[in-house]
């Protein structure tokens, strides 16, 4: 008999049920619809021991580390979004206290390509010139089975197959299923979906069935590749979720600030995160004046005419 709620569970449910102590979870969104209270409460429930796979590291990253949930961190681009460092992860990192798997940006959508299509490795050019594979030994060069240019043999980069435990998104609707839909910004978050063991997708709003199917293009998630839907509206502050609300950019700047003292930082954790039980907890301690300070404006997309039959 179907579930007559589909998929859909509570951020407290799903992490306990999917996020494992020494799991491997991604954390994917590019700008904007950066799973931040999905991280947030994996800190809330103390897991530990964790590899963090995530295209670019930032504050929720930095977050997670402080926390003590990361073990290990596979990423590329690592900063505070224009707005400075992430001071606990330079620590660690400097310490010797963090696992650092780096590649380049590319190096990161190649490898959730690889695990997506259970490939044993994935070939890519942009390493050539690069310091990165000496000092990454999981960046490779194999044999081409084909002529190169010049008819001789050829030796390209290769990085291998990333297949996160659980992989977790944030999108701006889905229906009870999982049929998730995104839009400005993709990112690599249907690769590293379809790369993962299990997946979640965190929503600003489930909708009904048919509002989804009005619109099938934007489905970038099909339902077959979720296991938990879970609505937790604002859940990507201080990123922005397109047509929903803005970045917000005073968070960023302070963030420099708080992260660059450790002592400071862990309040923070205790104050923002442990302390307010939830993300409507967190949100409601941001306030309504400032949460009202991201609204954005509207701006339609064109009706298209897929057609029907006659």
């Amino acid at each position: 008999m179907q579930n007559p709620v589909g998929k859909t569970m509570t951020m407290r449910d799903a992490i306990a049920a999917f996020v494992a102590d020494g799991a491997t979870v991604a954390l994917e969104g590019f700008t904007h619809l950066i799973p931040t209270a999905a991280g947030h409460e994996i800190i809330r429930q103390g897991r530990t021991d964790l590899t963090i796979a995530r295209m670019t590291a930032d504050v929720v990253t930095d977050q997670l580390i402080a926390g003590g949930c990361v073990r290990r961190l596979v990423s590329s681009f690592v900063g505070n979004s224009t707005a400075g460092s992430l001071g606990e992860l330079r620590r660690r990192v400097e310490a010797g206290q963090l696992e650092f798997e780096e590649y380049s940006h590319y190096g990161m959508i190649c490898r959730y390509l690889a695990g997506a299509q259970r490939l044993p490795f994935y070939p890519l050019r942009s390493y050539g010139g690069s310091d990165l594979p000496a000092v990454n030994p999981a960046i490779r060069k194999v044999a081409s089975p084909y002529p190169g240019p010049d008819g001789g043999v050829e030796r390209i980069y290769v990085v291998p197959p990333l297949n996160p435990d659980v992989t977790i998104v944030h999108a701006q609707r889905a229906d009870r299923a999982g049929n998730t839909q995104i839009w400005g910004l993709t990112g690599i978050q249907a690769e590293a979906v379809y790369a993962a063991k299990t997946a979640i997708v965190v929503v600003e709003e489930i909708v009904p069935d048919e509002v989804v199917r009005s619109d099938p293009n934007r489905t970038v998630i099909p339902a077959h590749a979720v296991d938990a839907v879970v609505e937790c509206p604002g859940g990507a502050h201080p990123a922005f979720a397109q047509g929903y609300y803005d970045r917000d950019g005073a968070f960023y700047r302070d963030w420099s600030r708080i992260s660059k003292d450790p002592d400071r930082l862990r309040r923070w954790l205790d104050e923002w995160v442990r302390g307010t039980g939830d993300h409507a907890g967190y949100l409601a301690k941001l306030g309504g004046e400032r949460w009202a300070s991201l609204a954005v404006g509207e701006a339609w997309s064109e009706p298209v005419n897929y057609g029907r039959r006659l």
